[in-house]
């Protein structure tokens, strides 16, 4: 017999490595391993660390490429999704992807299905301590608008969504580089630095994936929307300072600007990251997350101002060669 089998979309991906590497090293509630059949646009070797993992090329915006991916397979994680690109770019993978492979896994038989979504589907806030949708969801871009239709889909075919925050660790292409250009233009403590955000590391969001698949009752988490980030929220100006003292970005200095300023000294400097942008990383956007970990019996872990030290020397190297 075998143990839990996995169909992974986004494997390739920012979480998606990280759920991977540690899917293989799970074991499920019977003592046996996970197998994993990964879907993914361009296949790698499945040598080294990917050894054992049974790769399908396939693309989640052409639906014949996906026939009979989820055949033999018990758990559907779907972590792909573009988070960037024209409007239509993103209904055709997020919204079409997830129909095409939710309709794979329900056609296979699948009986659990998980979803990565994004806080980011709210929308601006500010928000504080949130629970699930205790604001109107209010997504402003075409990524973050199509997520939230992708979770329709997953959530009527009975799946378990995850909406994170920020998530940092090795792969962060965004959050941190984000950070780091909007420092330099606006080079002061924003807001005082006492926005707080919610924020998870990538490897405690995929220790919590994998508790997903490899819990033994698949009714101890209902169906249904759950915050994925750590429970405890990040002060900015927390935040910026392990990233100094990492010697990942240099120091936001002693300085305490008032947001209007801060407004200010953006518009005067232009750059990639919008107003909006600014925002949701630098004031209030926190939601209740103490649920979903008690609910799988995961650990949160120390936080992501903890696991950032793990996190510098990949950072570094990434910030220069941006």
């Amino acid at each position: 017999m075998t143990g839990v089998r996995v169909l992974l979309t986004g494997s390739t991906g920012f979480v998606g490595r990280a759920v991977l590497s540690r899917l293989l090293r799970a074991r499920g509630a019977d003592g046996r391993g996970v197998e994993v059949r990964a879907v993914a646009r361009a296949v790698p070797a499945a040598t080294g660390e990917w050894a054992g993992v049974e790769w399908v090329r396939a693309d989640l915006s052409d639906p014949a490429s996906l026939h009979g991916a989820a055949s033999g397979t018990d758990v559907l994680v779907h972590l792909a999704c573009r988070v960037s690109g024209a409007a239509e770019e993103c209904e055709r993978t997020n919204v079409g992807g997830t129909r095409a492979i939710v309709d794979e896994a329900r056609r296979a038989g699948v009986g659990r299905v998980v979803h990565l979504s994004t806080a980011a589907v709210y929308g601006p806030g500010p928000h504080r301590g949130i629970p699930v949708d205790g604001v109107v969801p209010a997504p402003v871009s075409a990524a973050s608008r199509t997520r939230l239709a992708a979770e329709r889909i997953a959530l009527d075919a009975g799946a378990v969504v995850l909406r994170p925050g920020l998530v940092l660790g090795p792969g962060d292409r965004w959050v941190v580089p984000a950070l780091g250009e909007l420092l330099q233009r606006v080079p002061g403590r924003w807001d005082g630095g006492h926005g707080q955000v919610s924020a998870v590391d990538v490897d405690d969001l995929a220790r919590l994936v994998t508790a997903l698949v490899t819990a033994p009752d698949s009714g101890a988490v209902a169906s249904g929307v759950h915050h994925a980030s750590h429970p405890v929220p990040v002060r900015i100006g927390d935040l910026m300072a392990r990233l100094a003292e990492l010697d990942v970005l240099p120091s936001a200095g002693p300085d305490d600007w008032a947001w209007e300023t801060c407004l200010a000294r953006l518009r005067e400097t232009p750059g990639r990251m919008s107003e909006r942008q600014f925002a949701l990383l630098a004031r209030d956007h926190w939601y209740e997350s103490e649920q979903i970990w008690r609910l799988t019996g995961c650990a949160p872990g120390p936080g992501p101002l903890e696991r950032l030290a793990g996190a510098a020397a990949w950072y570094r190297e990434h910030l220069r060669a941006g």
